[in-house]
């Protein structure tokens, strides 16, 4: 069974914990978790590290980004500021990650979408602001269960895409080709 490190961050109740738990344990609200799923067949052991999202834990953050394959970036659909903030967020992936030629799995998250009369960040900004981070984008509601599990299974796959990717530069670096493979697509 394969392994797979997961980190989600967002600002301070963009809904990380509740996602998470939504996701592992079917139940709404700890700092980490794991799960066993099959997705598209293939048995995976998921561990999520969910991020406190105050600046004193930015040192911690920094270690979990450090050790983890996939990125969520998490912001409430109700909550103008936490969106704003997702940019600081992805700075941070990228100082840490520190390798241009490294594609991080990463998706962006618009969370609460089930709240509708609170919403402040329409779904057309969430998909504007994906483009301009080049990840995937998807809305979710961890009180309804929508979308919750499309989100992890979808970095996953990114995951998934990332080590065949780097296994195919592996087998070509030592087959003699001599081309290297330094980009990454995910769609």
């Amino acid at each position: 069974m394969q392994n797979y490190k997961i980190v989600v961050l967002g600002d301070s109740d963009t809904g990380k914990t509740a996602l998470t738990m939504q996701f592992c344990l079917n139940c709404f609200p700890e700092s980490s978790y794991r799960k066993q799923a099959v997705i598209d067949g293939h048995p995976c052991k998921i561990e999520l590290l969910d991020t406190a999202g105050k600046d004193e834990f930015t040192a911690l953050r920094d270690q979990w980004i450090e050790g983890s394959e996939g990125i969520i970036l998490l912001y409430s659909t109700t909550s103008r500021s936490t969106f704003e903030r997702v940019y600081g967020f992805y700075d941070q992936v990228l100082k840490v990650k520190d390798d241009d030629d490294e594609c991080i799995p990463m998706i962006l998250v618009g969370s609460k979408s089930d709240k509708l009369s609170e919403r402040e960040i329409s779904k057309e900004e969430g998909m504007l602001m994906a483009r301009r981070l080049k990840c995937d984008f998807i809305e979710t509601s961890s009180r309804t269960g929508i979308n919750v599990d499309r989100v992890f299974y979808s970095v996953i796959r990114m995951i998934r895409q990332s080590r065949d990717g780097e296994m195919i530069a592996y087998e070509r670096r030592h087959s003699g080709s001599g081309r290297k493979v330094t980009n990454c697509i995910i769609t």
